[in-house]
């Protein structure tokens, strides 16, 4: 699914966090937006899924304005900060989560995302007794469980094991493959060459957006930071 972003600018008071955003995300493509913390980048993906309001501009996916409660059911979120219930097991978060979604074959389902994320053996255990790492991997599993047609995933790999996040960027791949469209935030650099393109953000705005292969075409290291001293605006 097509994502346009057009003038976007969003105000918290007299704070501006995002200022005249425009760029692109075309269907089935992996996009990461990446910058360093507080630069705006979950305010840009809270602002595509519709939980909160932009100030100005618009946001559309597939030519309707975002927010729309039908194109909720097509968006799959991991917020930055898990939103689970600790009282409850994996399995029992699962099928809650998949009972909002009307997921017939829900134990078909919470087999296969708990595999992705290699929480199998852990899916009785209380969520309170799960580690950082374990609670953002069922965070992620939450997301795939209703095979959503748009991922919004706010730092999703954070507090992951190296394997395993390779696992989990092996299982993106995939579902882009399916011709499903995944925005990732990271600050993680070497993340940005699992994606297609990278959108730079620093203050708030939009520094460059383009394919990852001719970001880093475009530095004389062929890293991504190099980006960010040479186009930061103050």
């Amino acid at each position: 699914m097509n994502i346009k972003i057009e003038n976007v600018s969003k105000d918290f008071g007299k704070s501006k966090v995002l200022e005249d955003i425009n760029f692109n995300i075309n269907s089935g493509d992996i996009v990461c937006f990446l910058g360093p913390s507080g630069a705006g980048k979950t305010t840009l993906i809270r602002l595509i899924l519709g939980a909160i309001p932009a100030t100005s501009g618009e946001i559309t996916i597939e030519g309707t304005v975002v927010p729309n409660i039908n194109l909720l059911k097509k968006i799959g979120y991991t917020p930055q900060n898990d939103a689970l219930y600790d009282d409850l097991s994996a399995e029992d978060n699962l099928k809650f989560f998949g009972g909002l979604y009307k997921i017939s074959n829900i134990n078909e389902a919470i087999s296969r995302v708990l595999k992705i994320v290699d929480l199998e053996k852990d899916k009785r255990k209380l969520v309170r007794k799960y580690s950082g790492g374990m609670k953002k991997r069922l965070s992620l599993a939450i997301a795939l469980l209703h095979d959503p047609d748009i991922l919004l995933l706010d730092e999703p790999t954070v507090g992951i094991d190296p394997l395993l996040r390779k696992t989990i960027w092996d299982e993106f791949k995939k579902l882009k493959e399916q011709g499903k469209t995944l925005v990732v935030t990271t600050h993680v650099m070497d993340e940005t060459r699992e994606c297609d393109k990278a959108a730079l953000i620093y203050g708030g705005k939009l520094i460059a957006y383009d394919s990852v292969e001719a970001l880093l075409k475009s530095t004389k290291t062929g890293k991504m930071e190099e980006l960010f001293f040479e186009r930061k605006i103050s």
